[in-house]
């Protein structure tokens, strides 16, 4: 069976059904109020908007709706019972025996000798013969220590057993202590022991649950993928084949219109990118990851919005042969999208891909020409690159200087803020909890859970990257984000100064946020960079440079 179940196809859409109140939004900028187009012919989709491949089942287990918590909440229960009988009891037994006509007519060394008769009968190994002795203990204490103690009972079949059963209970972890035990016992070699722990969350964990189990889900499985070494191939299953027609959106699309702190983050780039544009009449545009092109539908509506006379815009986009979209046309369908919306919106507008991996990108290839402004565009790019870690040739540096010689007039960089390249397993895997936690629970205010559109998003989206970054090394860990401090002094060493956002920018994206999202989205400024969060966790980190 497969971890995914099956969501109701009429599920309602995000848009329709936010959880957190959304409040009515302002008159913001131009750029605000067309974020990510809002062209419905564009950008229609709905539950049956995405492949149908799902990654392999083989990986998957099926998780029954909390059997466990059901069964030990039974037994809790039984204790609880149990525990509360022989204490009202004891209660009473002690009640009556000091009451004034009921006084002890024991002396000290009696009682004494009366406890160590018991003590060396509940030591006795026959239970059934501890039962049946006449112990002096009240009739109504037989049954309770009956139920502990008979080889048939449902508990266990000793009494050393039972106490240990009940102790273990007692002390049941939560999945995020199971979670991370086994990724423990991982980092120390005790595959069996992780592999137990997999199986005891596996019962504990949905990914149509609370955030905390949806979470759990997908980590448990990229912890299972390291064990069997299967990293790398659900990584890939995890991927959907299929690029998005005309007529819908992927999956990552929609995360990044849901969960505001991706959004703004596309937005903070766009403000720079436009400032940058003023009192210029050509600009050349290279993004190394365009991915489905809406961050420049939003960027051509804008400047057809302006009251004067749209600039030159021509627009380079690397096709990378493993991109989703290589297989069907590659970049030639995205920039026949910007190209028609452009020619729509009356903006003089040129698009060309080239077809090579990022890394075998030259300059020659860039085709720079003098009078035009150049921008270069990083938007959740520069966690691919492999960096020092991975190989002799930094291929991450690298980039950075190859683009810094280019003289452009702005490089913008949007990534996630979560140290997850160079640091070991074990502080990995604890650092992507934390991230990924703040992340499920900021869609939790956003889209409802049964919603066909979050399944795909965290399945097609989230999952795939948790997978990657629990389960795979080396070179085939792709995902390697790193926290903002790390790439300001990458920039730094390439070249770069910090160009920070403008007050008007700055202002501007925080009314939208205030205005139109629940109050535990978080906003701040530091060092020139906008930081976006979810209560105290930032999740995505803009920043310009020069």
């Amino acid at each position: 069976m497969s971890l995914i179940r099956s969501a109701d196809s009429s599920a309602t859409s995000y848009g329709e059904s936010n959880l957190c109140t959304r409040k009515s939004s302002g008159d913001g900028s131009d750029l605000s109020m067309q974020t990510f187009a809002s062209d419905k012919r564009i950008y229609h989709y709905g539950p049956d908007s995405y492949c149908s491949e799902i990654y392999d089942q083989q990986y998957f287990r099926s998780s029954p709706e909390n059997s466990y918590n059901a069964c030990f909440a039974a037994i809790q229960h039984s204790e609880s019972s149990l525990s509360s009988n022989i204490s009202n009891q004891t209660t009473l037994s002690l009640s009556d025996n000091q009451s004034p006509e009921h006084k002890m007519d024991y002396d000290e060394d009696e009682v004494r000798l009366k406890l160590q008769e018991l003590e060396q009968a509940l030591l006795n190994d026959n239970d059934e013969e501890l039962l049946d002795e006449e112990m002096g203990i009240e009739d109504q204490w037989v049954e309770p220590i009956k139920d502990l103690l008979l080889p048939n009972s449902p508990k266990e079949s000793s009494s050393d057993s039972s106490v240990s059963c009940i102790a273990s209970n007692r002390e049941t972890r939560t999945p995020k202590q199971l979670l991370f035990g086994c990724a423990s016992a991982i980092s120390e070699g005790s595959m069996e022991e992780a592999k137990t722990i997999i199986s005891e969350l596996r019962l504990m964990v949905s990914i149509q649950g609370d955030p905390p189990q949806r979470l759990a889900a997908y980590l448990v499985e990229g912890l299972a993928a390291r064990i069997a070494s299967s990293g790398r191939g659900l990584y890939k299953a995890l991927k959907c084949k299929e690029p998005p027609t005309s007529d819908r959106l992927s999956a990552m699309q929609i995360l990044f219109e849901v969960c505001p702190c991706f959004k703004f983050g596309f937005m903070a780039a766009n403000y720079a990118i436009a400032e940058a544009f003023k009192d210029e009449e050509r600009v050349h545009i290279i993004d190394f990851d365009i991915n489905q092109g809406s961050q420049y539908i939003t960027l051509i509506q804008t400047l057809a919005s302006r009251p004067s006379k749209p600039p030159q815009l021509r627009i380079t986009g690397v096709d990378d042969p493993e991109s989703v979209q290589r297989s069907v046309g590659g970049l030639r369908i995205i920039g026949m999208r910007l190209e028609k919306l452009a020619e729509e919106l009356e903006v003089p507008f040129e698009f060309r891909s080239i077809a090579a991996k990022t890394t075998d990108v030259t300059p020659s290839m860039l085709d720079c020409q003098p009078g035009e402004a150049l921008i270069v565009n990083f938007a959740f790019q520069l966690h691919h690159m492999p960096d020092e870690s991975v190989s002799t040739v930094n291929q991450r540096d690298q980039l950075l200087r190859m683009v810094k010689g280019l003289g452009p007039k702005l490089v913008t960089v949007v990534e996630q803020d979560v140290n997850a390249n160079t640091a070991p397993f074990f502080p990995r895997f604890v650092e992507v909890y934390n991230y990924y936690s703040a992340v499920f629970e900021s869609l939790d205010a956003t889209m409802p859970r049964e919603s066909a559109d979050r399944m795909n998003v965290e399945r097609q989206c989230l999952a795939r990257d948790i997978v990657n970054i629990v389960a795979c090394e080396g070179t085939e860990r792709i995902e390697r984000y790193e926290a903002a401090g790390k790439w300001r002094a990458r920039m730094t060493m390439a070249g770069f100064l910090s160009s920070p956002f403008s007050g008007h920018v700055n202002e501007t994206i925080r009314t939208l946020l205030k205005s139109a999202y629940c109050d535990r989205y978080m906003l701040k400024v530091e060092n020139g960079a906008l930081y976006f969060g979810w209560e105290d966790k930032t999740l995505v980190v803009a920043s310009a440079w020069k």
